[in-house]
């Protein structure tokens, strides 16, 4: 039995933002995806940390070449919740993707293609495009998170990379050879 209260909302309004969630989002990135367009907007949670955050940018564009890479940051609603998740593809079976967060220690399972929206082409955060994680690093990213080995790693490394996360892309070729 239903309250007689007022429906849950879809969205809201704050500050000029409209804020969309839940199957409302799905449907929109679906609808935009499907006309070959890129969606831009701004995600929410710490599962794909450091890589990306809570409040960054993300674009998500259709699958150009129609599936996606190992190590690819894809959007997909999840079989079993329904939810919407922007989560690393580290596997793949048959027509199925074996996805997981950056930052978790199990992973979101067997997701069919079907499922599957879109892939994050670019993250910004702060007004600066973040260049680490989507690139061809992703790839040793997604073969460390499978294993289990990125979180007890990334201690060491993270000193190195840090930097890197707020370059302009090439930027750190004209560090590496002008020393500016």
């Amino acid at each position: 039995m239903r309250p007689n209260g007022p429906k849950p909302a879809l969205f809201s309004k704050k500050e000029g933002e409209l804020s969309l969630s839940g199957p409302v989002l799905s449907d929109l990135l679906r609808e935009v995806l499907e006309k070959r367009v890129p969606i831009r907007f701004r995600v929410k949670g710490f599962s794909m940390s450091p890589f990306i955050k809570d409040g960054d940018m993300v674009t998500v564009s259709p699958f150009l070449n129609g599936q996606p890479h190992m190590g690819d940051v894809v959007t997909f609603t999840n079989p079993k919740t329904k939810r919407l998740i922007m989560h690393r593809v580290v596997g793949k079976r048959g027509d199925s993707y074996l996805i997981r967060a950056d930052s978790a220690i199990e992973t979101d399972g067997q997701i069919p293609m079907k499922n599957i929206i879109g892939r994050v082409t670019k993250v910004e955060r702060n007004g600066k495009r973040i260049i680490l994680g989507l690139g061809p690093e992703r790839l040793l990213i997604a073969f460390l998170i499978r294993r289990g080995l990125l979180f007890p790693l990334l201690p060491i490394v993270w000193k190195i990379i840090h930097p890197l996360f707020y370059l302009q892309p090439f930027a750190f070729l004209k560090i590496l050879l002008i020393g500016k």
